[in-house]
């Protein structure tokens, strides 16, 4: 895998949460364990619909399609924890999402933890099917916008 620049990553991204690692994230060996990723990169989702886009989920849903993750670099208890996101296509009912977890180690090194693709569909809340995206929100997916 190609080595990510977190500095340049960081000015290519739309939106960014600090993730709280937890006592509870870290498993047998010490570090957060695999499936906690998809935690950190689903509130991350959520922030980012809520804060970035003013998504009204009681009127329409957004359901994940497909999510596909590459783990970089374990996270540590005293790491410090950044989720990076940037929409990178609009389709009719679907939208990319780009996502990375970067942060320092407690040693002050700065690099990517992990990388996550997303895939997004806007689903009517009453027929529970994919309807196309409202503009309100298209407008404020646009990627690199």
């Amino acid at each position: 895998m190609q080595k990510i620049d977190p500095r340049q990553l960081k000015s290519e991204m739309t939106f960014c949460i600090p993730i709280q690692v937890k006592f509870s994230d870290i498993d047998g060996y010490l570090h957060v364990n695999n499936g906690i990723y998809f935690n950190y990169f689903e509130h991350a989702r959520g922030e980012f619909l809520m804060k970035q886009c003013n998504w009204d989920i009681m009127e329409f849903g957004a359901v994940v399609a497909r999510v596909e993750m590459d783990f970089i670099r374990p996270i540590h208890l005293e790491d410090e924890v950044e989720a990076w996101l940037s929409c990178t296509r609009l389709g009719k009912s679907s939208f990319d999402l780009e996502q990375y977890l970067v942060g320092k180690t407690k040693e002050g090194e700065e690099l990517v933890f992990a990388k996550c693709r997303c895939t997004v569909v806007s689903v009517d809340i009453h027929t529970k099917r994919p309807s196309p995206l409202p503009e309100i929100y298209r407008a404020k997916l646009q990627p690199n916008s």
